[in-house]
């Protein structure tokens, strides 16, 4: 009876250590840099998430949608109830001036394994002198 009672603790012990799982949450999913001038390119935002889950969260790769996108991400693991950052850095030279949106998907050891965040803005053409 014993020996019954101890495996069925055990497994108990078990299911509940492997449920355990991280979990993403960022403060917004889509930065808008605004308004800038084709004479200043480069524009930068910073996404910041939380660990909501309870396990280590691990960003594996982040892959922007153009070379013109640049991620840099939270390399460690990043532990329940912690945060972490993502800045993400868009170059405008040569491109054409308008509006401009471009993704960064991310993925995750997390709970929703993939995720995808949206930088976007307007640049606006030099000024002809």
């Amino acid at each position: 009876m014993k020996r019954v009672f101890l495996y069925m603790l055990f497994a108990v012990l078990g299911m509940g250590y492997a449920m355990a799982q991280a979990e993403i949450k960022f403060d917004k999913t889509t930065a808008d840099v605004g308004t800038f001038s084709e004479e200043s390119p480069v524009v930068s935002c910073v996404f910041t998430f939380t660990n909501i889950g309870d396990a280590p969260l691990v960003i594996h790769q982040a892959v922007a949608s153009c070379g013109c996108t640049v991620p840099e991400y939270t390399q460690e693991p990043v532990l329940p109830g912690k945060t972490g950052t993502i800045k993400v850095t868009y170059n405008g030279t040569g491109k054409y001036p308008g509006h401009f949106k471009k993704s960064i998907t991310l993925r995750t050891n997390a709970k929703t394994e993939l995720m995808r965040l949206f930088i976007e803005g307007d640049m606006t053409a030099k000024e002809e002198k």
